[in-house]
């Protein structure tokens, strides 16, 4: 389902979605509280969502997402934002990223784009738009972080777990084996402190690490 109190944008994305055939729009809602009403009745697999609605107009999205993890663990949520904001994205992952992605609106006509969200979100995963990676990094803050102790070369493979990306991804991407990915993330684990976490949890923390250094 859909939520996005701009009327223009929102048929412009359904619109978007009815060129594709894996999908099925079951609702849109236009503000907080249609929101969750739609969730009750449809029962969706993936919220798309405007981060600000009414009737605050602030942080709707994300507090959807919250009450969401809550009471439908098994529904994922895309975020759709205007905004490169480092807190944002913390609020969004700050419980988890399991089936939680937050992508920029300027890219919202990529369908492609939308539809790995949407299918990572669905499918329990994550996903951190690209540009919002960038300008964390941009930001980055000049205080003591564990991050510091990273090396140029763990700090971008870090950067890239950020975004979502498969250890197969990250490998194509830098030009680097899978086997030399996984002894980069295996150091950043230990550098981080990471390396008695449960294996599940050792990717998430690493990223939320990442995030708060970043966050200024």
């Amino acid at each position: 389902m859909l939520a996005e109190d701009n009327y223009l944008l929102r048929e412009g994305v359904r619109l978007l979605l009815a060129e594709t055939d894996e999908l099925e729009l079951v609702a849109t809602a236009g503000d907080y509280d249609a929101l969750l009403r739609a969730v009750e009745a449809h029962q969706p697999d993936v919220v798309l969502t405007d981060i600000r609605m009414p009737p605050t107009g602030t942080d709707e999205g994300i507090r959807a997402a919250q009450h969401l993890r809550e009471t439908h663990p098994g529904v994922g949520v895309v975020v759709l934002s205007q905004y490169v904001e480092p807190e944002y994205a913390l609020a969004l992952l700050g419980e988890g990223t399991r089936g939680r992605a937050y992508l920029l609106k300027e890219h919202v006509g990529d369908l492609d784009q939308l539809l790995r969200a949407v299918h990572a979100v669905a499918e329990g995963g994550s996903m951190l738009d690209p540009k919002v990676v960038d300008a964390l990094v941009s930001a980055r803050s000049t205080r003591p972080s564990l991050l510091d102790r990273l090396t140029p070369r763990e700090a971008e493979v870090l950067a890239h777990i950020a975004t979502g990306q498969t250890n197969a991804a990250i490998a194509a991407d830098l030009f680097l084996t899978e086997r030399a990915v996984e002894k980069h993330i295996n150091a950043i684990f230990s550098k981080l402190a990471l390396s008695d976490e449960a294996d599940a949890h050792k990717r998430v923390r690493a990223v939320l690490l990442f995030l708060e250094a970043q966050a200024p």
